[in-house]
């Protein structure tokens, strides 16, 4: 009994340190979100004031953003970005998971050497080749004018295929056998993936959606080299930049802040959204290909068991 109680005496300290530490984490992760949301609301102008919370609160912040367009034209950049990453991420997700779906599940020639040498150039940072990847595309006529876009929907979904690692993973948890099964049934390859492997992996694929999604939203080197001069085809990423350059930063730093906290609000509204696919009434990961198809969460039979029998 007493070393019952030791024992959960114990467990009752880690846990107190534990939440401290994960509360003192929170505070550090909070702080600078906080801390973007008050400047962008903030009145007094100029990049430095004395107090942390701001004295004056305004709108005009965000509003300089829409209607002050002659120098640094916010809702342009805010639409190429959106437009760039919407379709870089349709088909940054469909390569990802197509290449970790043909990795996972079929075996071919030369797949083990090519599994090492696309890890071996995930090692390297993306903005080594960016040179490189700028003169072939200006080689093909992709770095000027409304070709930008383009170039940069091909830069940020060219080589998504090679971040096949964690997708694949996810699709060697699937049972193999009820690919077997469904290709004695009669389905092809394309049908096993769309019609019983994309549905059971809907956590990944929220995964790879949010990944390809954000990545044009931040990247700021690869847009900053293609765009050049070209300001209409501007960026966020460069937008924001562009802000905190020597003329602007006293002028324009709490519509800087503004803008931060704007161009979070697609990528949130795509989480909170996409969250939904995977709360437990979303998600019914199968038992098997049991007689009654039963659901994990007890629940009513599940799609694929529907499908199996």
């Amino acid at each position: 009994m007493k070393q019952y109680k030791s024992a959960k005496a114990a467990r009752r300290r880690t846990n107190v340190i534990v939440h401290i530490v994960l509360a003192i984490l929170a505070v550090i992760w909070i702080f600078p979100v906080l801390w973007v949301i008050m400047t962008s609301f903030r009145a007094e102008k100029g990049s430095y004031v004395s107090t942390f919370f701001p004295q004056g609160l305004t709108l005009d912040n965000y509003t300089r953003l829409f209607t002050d367009t002659a120098v640094l034209n916010f809702p342009q950049m805010f639409m190429n970005t959106l437009i760039i990453a919407i379709c870089s991420c349709l088909l940054s997700s469909f390569y990802v998971l197509s290449a970790s779906y043909c990795l996972s599940r079929m075996r071919f020639k030369m797949r083990k050497p090519f599994m090492n040498m696309a890890m071996i150039l995930g090692l390297f940072p993306g903005f080594m080749s960016m040179i490189a990847v700028y003169f072939i595309l200006k080689a093909v006529g992709l770095t000027e004018g409304s070709m930008i876009r383009l170039a940069l929907i091909l830069c940020y979904s060219g080589g998504a295929a090679l971040s096949f690692q964690i997708a694949k993973g996810f699709f060697d948890t699937t049972p193999y056998a009820v690919d077997e099964a469904a290709l004695i049934d009669g389905c092809t390859r394309w049908k096993i993936f769309t019609k019983i492997t994309l549905p059971l992996s809907k956590p990944i694929i929220v995964y790879t959606l949010l990944t390809a999604f954000i990545g044009p939203w931040v990247d700021f080197i690869f847009a900053k080299v293609i765009c050049r001069a070209n300001s209409d085809q501007y960026t966020v990423a460069i937008g924001l930049w562009k802000m905190l350059e020597k003329e602007y930063i006293d002028s324009w730093y709490t519509s800087f802040a503004a803008g931060a906290v704007l161009i979070s609000i697609p990528i949130a509204l795509i989480f909170l959204k996409l969250q939904k696919i995977l709360c437990g009434r979303h998600v019914r990961r199968c038992e098997g290909l049991t007689p009654k198809g039963v659901c994990l969460y007890g629940r009513k039979e599940s799609w694929l068991c529907k499908q199996a029998i």
